[in-house]
């Protein structure tokens, strides 16, 4: 098996650096970051409770998610190229504006006008693929480089801890509040999305340890050349992400997972919980301690550095094959829920460390866009995997569909891992010859 060293690394006798949690700029960014996820997850929720109080109907809910989804995955590949071509700050701004105007769009249209409710809800979906690249790179711009990880950390924390209270919080909301307002709340959050995050610093995305290519790095300007046009920018980013074998390995892995692992057992797990437990708790319980694993595998990555951290991330990924697996066999319930814990942990123990690599190797000025081509697969492939799940079940059974997805969760990470690079997420260390 082929494997590359370690990337070279100066011991360093200074003390460790303080908390990421003490910074103001990062605390800034952090709750705009965290603003945008609950409003992200939120909005379908809303929809959803619509539906139920009767002012959209089930095709019209599907037409405006799908919507939705369409303006994200257009988005997300021009917020690559505009974060990488302007600031940052300004891309992150202008999107979530753009989600926060959809919101009362959506609220006007609701049970009045359904072609208004689609477009915004596409404006919503585009601000919202718009601000994730500029948000990853402006975490790199914004947090020192011994602390990314522990930032990344902090990010999925708050993430999870929305998805986990989230519903609680609408529904109690809910029983005062009725849907357009809760939507007008929506368009606040992503207020806060636009205006708290800070400033990125140069000296923060400057990286010592980086891999990148030097000859991809920013030259003092003087006398700039004309600016490629944005096919050539999105290309070049693609060259970019191509450059480092442990990203494609990484993005294929993370499509076997999502598109088949994923998609399996969200169709899934509700008929086994109907079928076979005879209860909606098996699902409730396991939705819920998958949320949980995932907040404690990011408390544990937090501080966790484990000598081959790509190796260690690809088993964490493959974690996830453990989900299938469990509702394959006539297991006891909790076993279910375990397996789904155990799910929820591996997940961010391999999340982490791929968001902080990518932004420790990818070149600065290329950051964004490679980002967005992450979030452009995982994301614009996961519809497609839910869309083939349901008929696939019915052709070949459950059984055989749930077992050869885990088998894909388990081999292709497996797989993944054994790539050039794969084992530290970094290109070797370029070797000098007296």
């Amino acid at each position: 098996m082929t494997t590359t060293p370690p990337p070279t690394t100066t011991n360093s006798k200074t003390p460790p650096a303080r908390s990421v949690l003490r910074d103001t700029a990062f605390l800034r960014l952090w709750a705009g970051t965290t603003a945008s996820g609950l409003a992200t997850w939120a909005l379908p929720f809303v929809l959803g409770l619509a539906v139920l109080h009767r002012d959209l109907g089930a095709a019209g809910l599907g037409l405006v998610l799908a919507a939705r989804t369409a303006g994200f995955l257009v988005a997300v590949a021009v917020g690559g190229v505009l974060a990488d071509r302007h600031s940052r700050r300004a891309v992150v701004l202008w999107s979530a504006l753009a989600a926060a105007v959809a919101a009362p769009l959506l609220a006007a249209g609701l049970g009045r006008s359904l072609v208004l409710m689609t477009a915004a809800a596409a404006l919503a979906g585009a601000g919202q693929g718009a601000c994730r690249p500029a948000f990853q790179a402006l975490t790199a711009e914004t947090v020192a480089p011994d602390r990314r990880q522990q930032a990344n950390a902090a990010m999925t924390m708050a993430v999870r801890g929305s998805t986990l209270a989230g519903p609680a919080l609408t529904a109690l909301l809910a029983a005062f509040l009725d849907i357009g307002t809760l939507l007008l709340g929506i368009g606040l959050l992503w207020l806060i999305a636009a205006l708290v995050p800070a400033k990125g610093t140069t000296t923060a995305a400057a990286d010592p340890t980086t891999t990148a290519d030097p000859t991809t790095a920013a030259a003092p300007a003087t006398d700039p050349a004309p600016r490629a046009g944005f096919r050539a920018e999105f290309l070049e980013g693609i060259r970019e992400a191509r450059r480092h074998p442990w990203f494609l390995a990484g993005l294929a892995a993370l499509v076997a997972v999502i598109a088949l692992g994923y998609s399996a057992t969200s169709v899934a797990l509700p008929l086994i919980s109907r079928d076979r437990y005879d209860t909606q708790w098996v699902l409730a319980a396991a939705m819920t301690a998958y949320t949980v694993g995932a907040l404690a595998g990011a408390l544990v990555i937090a501080r966790w550095r484990p000598r081959s951290q790509g190796w260690a991330a690809f088993a964490g990924l493959a974690a996830y094959g453990v989900a299938p697996l469990s509702l394959m066999l006539p297991v006891h319930p909790l076993v279910v829920v375990a397996a789904y814990a155990v799910a929820g942990i591996g997940i961010e123990l391999f999340n982490v460390p791929w968001f902080t690599a990518t932004q420790r190797e990818v070149a600065p000025d290329k950051l964004a866009r490679v980002s967005s081509l992450d979030f452009l697969v995982s994301y614009g492939l996961a519809p497609l995997g839910l869309a083939l799940m349901a008929p696939a079940i019915d052709a070949f059974g459950v059984t055989t569909v749930l077992g050869a997805c885990a088998a894909a969760c388990f081999l292709v990470p497996a797989a993944a891992a054994l790539v050039p690079t794969a084992r530290h997420f970094a290109r070797p260390a370029p070797t000098t010859t007296d």
